[in-house]
Formats: structure tokens, sequence, C-alpha cells
């Protein structure tokens, strides 16, 4: 058990740092990290949700929320960042913001080996495509964490993605 007592409330917060940040588009693809936040979402009217048959089509949805006048996030996992490496030209060629919530595979106490290399890449790939990385390894370092990349993206018009590691969201146990 860690020492956050906010651990199990995470991604209630999170789901209101989006809200704060005016986010009215979420696009996901199933992942049982992001589940609840997930969940929330869908169930706020204030919300569309999108889910996506591959990542980097998350990418495309944020540009053309953004043109449209809504702010997007994209919930991904690390094995899909690979899936996004050529659309991560969109928003760099076109400078509109980019929020990425990633949550982490292929770290503490993973069992898949599949999951290692993407995620030991994930991090070094996001930054070679020109995006700005941040990690976040507890539960108060998520929400102040995302609170900071949500301002990087939708004032300041950068690319950002925030990595949820696999301690945060806990052990797999399939």
């Amino acid at each position: 058990m860690a020492s956050d007592n906010n651990e199990a409330e995470w991604p209630d917060r999170l789901h209101r740092v989006l809200k704060d940040a005016g986010v009215t588009r979420v696009s996901h693809v199933p992942d049982a990290g992001h589940a609840r936040l997930i969940a929330l979402c869908e169930n706020d009217p204030a919300m569309v949700t999108n889910v996506l048959t591959t990542e980097e089509e998350g990418i495309a949805i944020a540009a053309g929320a953004w043109l449209g006048g809504a702010a997007s996030v994209l919930l991904l996992q690390s094995s899909g960042v690979g899936n996004c490496i050529n659309m991560l030209s969109l928003p760099a060629i076109g400078r509109f913001p980019l929020l990425m919530l990633v949550t982490m595979r292929g770290e503490w106490a993973e069992f898949n080996p599949w999951q290692m290399p993407m995620g030991s890449a994930t991090q070094t790939t996001l930054e070679a495509m020109g995006l700005t990385v941040h990690r976040a390894d507890t539960p108060g370092d998520l929400i102040a964490t995302v609170e900071s990349a949500a301002a990087l993206a939708f004032r300041a018009d950068q690319q950002v993605a925030v990595l949820i590691s696999q301690r945060l969201l806990g052990k797999k146990t399939w």
C-alpha cells in the first residue's frame, strides 16, 4: 500500500484537473491503467469521448478539436506510443497543443516481456519527436504534473506527455 492517502482517488482528482483545464474531448484506447478515468470522462455530459482503434487517431482528433475551439487529451499506454511516431509530426508542424497521458508498462513488477522494449524507449521516443515529457510516480506528483502539462499545452501551445509510472498504477495480476 502506498503512503499517499489519496491513492485510490487519483483518477477522480485527475478528471477534475482535466475539466479545470477546459478539456472537453477525450480520446483513448481501452487500458486498465486509465479505466477509472475513462469511465469518469464517459459519464461526464460535458465531455465527448472517442474510443480509438489505434493511438495515432487521437492525435488527429486533438488537432481537429483544437481547430474547432476545444481542448483534448489523449489517453494511451506506453506500448501505443510507437504507433504515434509519424502522426506526432502533425502537432509539431501545425504548432497546436497536444496533451498525452501515458500509462507505463515494462517497468516495476512487469510480467510481460513484450512490454519491456517500448516501455524503456517511451520517454526517449517522445522527446526525439519534440515533446516535453514529464513523469509522475505518486498520485500527488500526478495531479501537479498534469496541471502543469495542461498549462503548457493549452496556454503555450506545446506538445506534452505525462508518463504515469507503473508503480503508481500498481502491479498487474493477470
